[in-house]
């Protein structure tokens, strides 16, 4: 009958048998942890792609809430209370800018009013227009239009975000709006605040609206799908508005659509001095769509 020799303490052999069963244990642990995980959600700049496609689609690939011929009429309905007059005071000397203009319905229905677009219009010559989008979408009436006016009034750019123009590319503008536009979109929240500041003249005025978010003036119903929510540095809820009132140098006055498909704030911003500034929100969430769902946090 053999012996059984049992291993000293302290021996090498005693310390590799061990490393072995600590290793073996560590890993029975650890597909034991995966095996009842959820399966991880897409990673942001997998998200970011989706929204690429979105931006660049044409032809029947655009999705059908994706709206890209907006007029006019649309903008007074959905921008907040003074647009149709602010816009209808621009001389030919001012500039207004339209960002996220898709094919820029807007600025034909200006140059060319329908009946429906025309308390935004005033007669007699007409301010400088830019429609801005990611994507070409100008269409052989634009081209049409454009041609038809002296001193290219009629601006199209396209190709690049907001945030890739400088003072330079573009200079001041009296009026800037956005209808579903970057402010609706854009992972760089902060940012695209400072830019459009940046292109305001003092005394100009930026005219948009946000949807799916906690509202200043009006109770949040149940059940809401909130597409864009923002927190303080610390996870409190913050609202847009209250955001936006911390900038300097702007005035900001919102008007607080409960019942509409989403709840939504209609948003005014006048520039009244050149010392602007923004507080600091950086992206913490992005999921795809039109628009798409994000969440913002403050930096300390």
């Amino acid at each position: 009958m053999r012996s059984v020799k049992w291993l000293e303490p302290g021996s090498h052999t005693t310390a590799a048998c061990l490393a072995v069963v600590i290793i073996l244990a560590a890993q029975l642990f650890w597909l034991r942890a995966v095996s009842t995980q959820e399966i991880p959600p897409p990673k942001i700049d997998q998200e970011f792609s989706k929204q690429e496609k979105i931006y660049r689609s044409q032809g029947a690939a655009v999705p059908q809430g994706y709206v890209i011929d907006r007029g006019l009429s649309g903008y007074a309905e959905s921008l907040p209370t003074g647009f149709c007059d602010a816009l209808s005071k621009l001389g030919s000397s001012d500039r207004w800018l339209d960002i996220g203009a898709g094919e820029g319905q807007a600025i034909l229905d200006y140059y060319a009013p329908s009946s429906n677009a025309q308390k935004c219009v005033r007669s007699g010559d007409k301010a400088r227009a830019v429609a801005m989008s990611i994507e070409d979408r100008r269409t052989d009436k634009w081209r049409q239009q454009a041609a038809n006016l002296d001193d290219g009034r009629m601006r199209y750019i396209f190709g690049k975000r907001l945030s890739n123009y400088s003072s330079d590319d573009l200079g001041k503008f009296k009026l800037i709006t956005d209808v579903f536009g970057g402010f609706s979109y854009t992972e760089h929240l902060s940012l695209f605040v400072e830019k459009v500041l940046s292109f305001l003249e003092v005394g100009g005025g930026f005219f948009t609206l946000v949807p799916g978010v906690h509202l200043t003036n009006a109770k949040d119903k149940l059940g809401i799908l909130y597409l864009t929510e923002l927190e303080d540095a610390i996870g409190r809820p913050e609202k847009v508005c209250s955001w936006l009132k911390k900038a300097t140098c702007v005035q900001v006055t919102c008007e607080s659509k409960r019942d509409w498909k989403r709840p939504t704030e209609l948003i005014h911003i006048q520039k009244i001095c050149t010392d602007t500034s923004v507080p600091r929100m950086k992206l913490v969430e992005f999921e795809a769509g039109y628009p798409p769902t994000r969440r913002f946090q403050m930096e300390q």
